[in-house]
């Protein structure tokens, strides 16, 4: 009878021993996932980061040139109503002294410029540039036209391309923001309507 506990005891603490070493094994495996799913995450991140920070310095100097245009991905109203829309058809676009500023809301009714909204040219003037020491920018200037008298102000986080603009009418208090990214002017990929 000793003999069979003394052999049932072995055969309990070996297979408690196996038990151990296959949920030991199980939790190291689970822990590597873990480990590498976390390297390639901040990989990922540190790629994205070297991308935000080329992005910035192109539309830092974009600005700097007057050579850009803000791709709107969002447009907010004044009574604080917002809507997404199409980056290629809402834009403030600077080329030098001539300014163009274009909404084209998904509508049935075609609006002035052919593709449901607004655009208006102007001559730029007075632009003012600004960088913190975090690196943000805030940069603002007049558009003068036959369809448009306002004050634009665009603001840049630091870090990214990523911009709000703020386009006042000098007659009227129909105030407009627009969110969006800053792209050089020959990276842009937009289509201007019929001006007015």
């Amino acid at each position: 009878m000793k003999k069979f506990i003394a052999l049932l005891a072995l055969v309990l603490v070996s297979a408690s021993t196996m038990m151990y070493a296959q949920e030991s094994n199980a939790a190291i495996r689970r822990a590597d996932r873990k480990a590498e799913r976390d390297a390639e995450r901040a990989k990922l991140r540190a790629e994205e980061q070297v991308q935000d920070i080329a992005a910035y310095q192109q539309a830092v100097q974009a600005l700097k040139n007057k050579q850009f245009v803000l791709e709107a991905n969002q447009v907010i109203f004044r009574n604080g109503m917002s809507s997404f829309v199409t980056s290629n058809t809402n834009f403030v676009l600077m080329n030098g002294n001539r300014a163009t500023v274009q909404t084209a809301f998904n509508t049935p009714y075609p609006g002035p410029n052919g593709i449901g909204g607004v655009t208006v040219d102007g001559n730029s003037s007075d632009m003012k540039m600004n960088i913190d020491k975090k690196g943000n920018v805030n940069c603002s200037f007049s558009v003068q036209g036959i369809g448009i008298s306002a004050q634009v102000f665009i603001n840049m986080s630091s870090g990214n391309n990523n911009a709000s603009v703020s386009i006042s009418p000098n007659f009227n208090n129909n105030n407009l923001t627009l969110n969006g990214n800053i792209v050089p002017l020959d990276q842009s990929n937009i289509f201007k309507g019929r001006a007015w």
